[in-house]
């Protein structure tokens, strides 16, 4: 059999190879190489807190750098408040002393008795106007150093007119819950002496043990009782300002948002505490050193020479328009303190900070914020404006 020749053409067709699409390499391209790594951005800050949860540090920053940001209205109102407390205290006591003191010196031997208990009780509640004109005051100053806060965070500097006009009709409640705590304070202390009063009378020797037992009890109790309920509502005025909430919902906002955080919140407060204290020390010391030394050396025999009464005169004014300062500054630091803990709290728990960053880029953008940034998430509606 022989061999047949292979059909015609037959090993000059190629094999089949797919199409080659003319804009892909002949060979497979490299494998891309990494980049640089994305870099760090510095979260938004348009004002005094940079719009994130707070470490440490920044809120301590932030409670002292907030006088100093916008001192004048905050200070005005603090040294406004203590001046006219001290006028209107000093002059009803001055007005109670004149009208008691002539009847204790005329009062008939018979009746002394009952005049003089009368008396040290109309003064004991005289002596609680000063406290009662200082709550208010607390509060006034309170109120308008929350509300600067709150607009500071957001990069807008305020006037006192504007503090006042924004954080009107909040006041009566702010000063309701301040009246609600030194009324509270009061009714415990009333309670507890006259049952001491009552173990005393009754009891005999008995009755004074148990009085001791109950006061050194009642001291150590309390304490710990007014530092876990002071912390625990350490917020309330932040919540009746900022969120405009009623007192019963501010009452709940607060103790919800430290729930979790007590100690933090507690350290805080007393570490600011702390630093004002022994920076108020530290000023105030020499004068009460030196005064008397001046005294001394300008009258060493106690003649009463008109040139040291004059000049003891002189510096103790001095120390005392010092204290009034350091006080005012100190309380404006401690209601600061309160408020940047509430806000860091809400930026922790709620994303606060989210929801003021949105409304900065809508503002500085040129358009109207959707609501209020600080309403809080479950009442949030938009269209709130901004209180």
């Amino acid at each position: 059999m022989s061999d047949a020749p292979p059909p015609t053409g037959a090993s000059d067709v190629p094999a089949w190879q797919p199409p080659v699409d003319a804009g892909m390499p002949s060979q497979q391209a490299p494998a891309p190489q990494p980049g640089p790594a994305p870099q760090w951005t510095k979260p938004t800050q348009v004002g005094l807190i940079p719009l994130r949860p707070l470490t440490l540090g920044a809120l301590l920053a932030a409670t002292f750098n907030a006088f100093r940001r916008n001192p004048r209205p905050t200070l005005a109102i603090a040294l406004g408040s203590q001046i006219a407390t001290w006028i209107l205290s000093a002059g009803i006591i001055a007005l109670f002393l004149w009208a008691a003191l002539p009847r204790l010196e005329n009062t008939a031997a018979e009746d002394s008795d009952v005049v003089t208990a009368g008396t040290v009780f109309a003064a004991v509640l005289i002596y609680l106007v000063p406290i009662f004109f200082s709550v208010i005051a607390a509060a006034l100053l309170q109120g308008i150093v929350v509300i600067e806060i709150s607009r500071a965070v957001l990069g807008e500097k305020l006037t006192l007119r504007q503090l006042w006009a924004t954080a009107k009709g909040r006041f009566g409640a702010l000063i309701g819950w301040s009246l609600l705590l030194m009324a509270a304070l009061l009714l415990v202390i009333a309670a507890l002496t006259a049952i001491i009063v009552l173990f005393i009378t009754t009891l005999g020797v008995v009755g004074i043990v148990l009085s001791v037992l109950l006061g050194l009890f009642a001291i150590a109790g309390g304490a710990a009782l007014a530092i876990w309920l002071g912390t625990k509502l350490s917020l309330v005025p932040s919540a009746i300002m900022i969120e405009r909430l009623p007192l019963r919902a501010a009452i709940a906002r607060s103790w919800t948002l430290i729930s979790g955080r007590f100690w933090r919140t507690f350290g805080i407060q007393i570490l600011v505490s702390s630093i004002l204290a022994l920076a108020t020390n530290l000023v105030s010391a020499p004068f009460s050193f030196f005064a008397p030394m001046i005294a001394s050396l300008l009258d060493p025999t106690a003649s009463d020479n008109p040139s040291a009464i004059i000049a003891f005169a002189v510096v103790y004014v001095v120390m005392l328009i010092l204290i009034v300062v350091l006080t005012a500054i100190s309380m404006i630091i401690q209601s600061s303190t309160s408020a940047l803990i509430y806000l860091d709290l809400r930026m922790r728990k709620e994303g606060l900070d989210l929801e003021l960053a949105r409304f900065v880029e809508e503002r500085d953008s040129g358009v109207a914020p959707s609501g209020n940034p600080y309403t809080s998430p479950a009442a949030r509606q938009p269209g709130t404006p901004l209180a």
